[in-house]
């Protein structure tokens, strides 16, 4: 038995990275997902990798394309059981130097994307009868970074959303959870200077960067019944960074 039996997800950014493990993971506990991202191929070929999944071209910055990610996951699976918001871009750059253009792109695809979301997948859940949904924070959202006014006004805003929209949906069975990962070796931190990198895991009290499967088993978590009466929270996944 899984702990997803018979469910249907949409994951979105789901391509690769968090994303695409938290796909991977939940089609292993037994749910039918739906990986979304921005570009057609790479959620194909992601999900040509997994057992019931479907990928599906998604904007997420763009209602029509989210409203039309869940109708599709409705129609091919016969419902939605869990969203997760997780597609996110980086634009890194100081204040001086960050253009407006680079601001409102950040905050966009983050808060504007997991709003459409939770919004999009909230409706159809109430009608349902219940749902779970999962936005993807960061640890940067809690203490920010330096050179990431963005990104971190942006996944501060989420946790705000999720709490927000916990309230307004739990009556209708539906719960909206948020998981703030810290350091975690994904594509997005490939690309840190090596010096930069070992510094920052040093900061970290269990002495190392995370995977993407255990930022993934969080999510699991807060998606199954095990979270059957866990709502509006926010967890940390960042092996005990800025406690």
């Amino acid at each position: 038995m899984g702990l997803l039996d018979d469910r249907a997800a949409i994951v979105t950014g789901a391509a690769q990275g968090i994303g695409f493990e938290i796909a991977k993971l939940f089609t292993a506990e037994g749910a039918s997902v739906v990986l979304a991202d921005i570009d057609a191929e790479r959620a194909n070929a992601a999900a040509e990798r997994l057992d019931r999944a479907v990928g599906v071209a998604c904007d997420v910055t763009v209602p029509g394309d989210v409203d039309a990610l869940v109708a599709h996951c409705v129609e091919t699976y016969g419902g939605l059981d869990v969203m997760v918001n997780n597609a996110g871009i980086t634009r890194d750059a100081t204040m001086r130097k960050m253009s407006l253009e680079d601001f409102d792109a950040v905050l966009s695809v983050h808060l504007r994307g997991a709003w459409l979301g939770t919004r999009a997948a909230s409706l159809a859940m109430r009608e349902a009868g219940g749902g779970a949904i999962v936005n993807m924070s960061s640890i940067s959202g809690k203490v920010g970074n330096i050179g990431q006014t963005n990104y971190s006004a942006a996944k501060a805003g989420i946790v705000g959303l999720t709490k927000a929209a916990a309230k307004e949906v739990a009556h209708a069975g539906v719960r909206v959870n948020a998981v703030q990962p810290g350091l975690i070796k994904t594509p997005m931190t490939a690309a840190m200077r090596e010096d930069i990198f070992a510094a920052r895991e040093k900061e970290i009290p269990m002495q190392r960067a995370g995977e993407p499967e255990e930022v993934a088993k969080a999510v699991l978590f807060l998606a199954s019944d095990l979270a059957s009466y866990i709502t509006g929270i926010v967890l940390e996944v960042a092996g005990g960074r800025h406690i």
